[in-house]
């Protein structure tokens, strides 16, 4: 009788075990297709994405984002706001579905997730004190002044600083965009490097402290494209999204979502700047 229960709680254990495990190993096809809304993970990057006063998805990726996700015919989503560092953990972990967060298709990161085709084409940009006093204008002057170049833990910009030359002990990672321009207000750093929107936004909330330096003597291989990112298990959903937003980019509702962020026909990818480009070169 013992046995007998022992054997009966053993086969249920499993059983549960087992019937976890198929519900965890969903694909995003699957869960949208059971009626579940696909769920949106971002950073608090003004202007690419951020949470609004109600938690709903800001910014232009996530107005594109959505643009595509309507076309699919997929017209509610949830939304979960991270660290940029645990963006790509929270992904394959399963927190959300879906990154918006504006991240650059990178070898790297190619790795580790898969993206859309590119929704945008974007270069970094140094902010530094206003009247730029040590002359900053692009890595080899961070190196040759020897000052403190702060940017995120997880940004493009840390492999871009490494490969031109700026050593470990000239540079402060921070968390995201917040912790950028809290570092350069506090004077813990002489210039910041991030994505040229991002130098524009805090710009214009210094007051005049901080300006953004010549993006003309930056170096042209800073120059990437944006993807959305999507677990490799969600292939099957990549191709539709991306045959969505065949249909849309560039189109009036596109812009018209995305004219507020400042995204113009201007950041619209050029057709051999492909995903497939980014992968093996950037």
């Amino acid at each position: 009788m013992r046995f007998s229960f022992l054997r009966s709680f053993i086969i249920t254990t499993v059983t549960v075990v087992f019937s976890c495990l198929a519900v965890n190993a969903a694909t995003l096809t699957e869960k949208v297709a059971a009626g579940e809304n696909p769920s949106l993970g971002f950073a608090t990057a003004v202007p690419w994405g951020y949470p609004g006063e109600n938690g709903e998805p800001l910014g232009f990726v996530n107005a594109i984002a959505l643009t595509i996700l309507e076309e699919m015919g997929i017209n509610e989503v949830d939304t979960s706001v991270n660290e940029w560092a645990g963006l790509i953990p929270g992904l394959n972990a399963g927190r959300y579905d879906v990154i918006t967060g504006g991240m650059y298709i990178l070898k790297s990161r190619c790795e580790n997730i898969d993206f859309s085709d590119p929704i945008g084409y974007f270069g970094d940009a140094m902010m530094v004190p206003a009247g730029n006093p040590k002359g900053i204008n692009n890595y080899e002057d961070v190196v040759s002044t020897g000052a403190t170049l702060v940017t995120g833990i997880g940004f493009n910009t840390v492999e871009a600083a490494k490969k031109y030359g700026v050593p470990d002990s000239q540079m402060l990672l921070v968390d995201g965009e917040v912790g950028i321009l809290a570092a350069m207000n506090a004077g813990r750093a002489d210039v910041a490097v991030h994505t040229v929107f991002s130098v524009q936004e805090h710009v214009e909330i210094s007051g005049g402290k901080f300006e953004q330096s010549d993006a003309t003597k930056m170096p042209k291989e800073v120059m990437n494209v944006v993807g959305i990112g999507f677990r490799k298990s969600d292939s099957d959903f990549k191709a539709a999204f991306n045959e969505a937003m065949a249909k849309v980019k560039g189109g009036d509702k596109w812009m018209s979502s995305t004219a507020e962020y400042g995204y113009t026909a201007a950041q619209l990818p050029p057709p051999d700047f492909t995903t497939a480009y980014a992968c093996a070169n950037k």
